[in-house]
């Protein structure tokens, strides 16, 4: 019985240190109520990242302003959601995809 155990332990402890950690992947889109990025490989794969970025500050009750693009491999799109202006009447709207 001693020996069965310690054989799945041991088998436990392989499959587990055999498996990749992925502590390096990052989704392509990640934001919060302040802003987010969105990985540059989406548009130059022909997403509409303006439609994201609409669609993620509209949540909030916000609009969005692009900050800032890293265009090359690994690079993102950063942009900030930011309150409404003052006068307007209406909340954001959502874009269509």
């Amino acid at each position: 019985m001693r020996k069965i155990l310690v054989t799945a332990g041991l088998l436990a402890a392989v499959s587990v240190g055999a498996a990749p950690a992925r502590a390096d992947w990052v989704p392509p889109f990640k934001g919060n109520d302040t802003g987010g990025i969105i990985a540059y490989s989406l548009y130059t794969g022909g997403v509409d990242i303006k439609a994201i970025a609409i669609n993620h500050c509209a949540q909030y009750g916000k609009t969005v302003k692009l900050t800032g693009v890293d265009a090359q491999y690994g690079g993102y799109i950063s942009f900030a959601c930011v309150w409404v202006p003052p006068g307007s009447v209406e909340r954001p709207l959502r874009a269509a995809y």
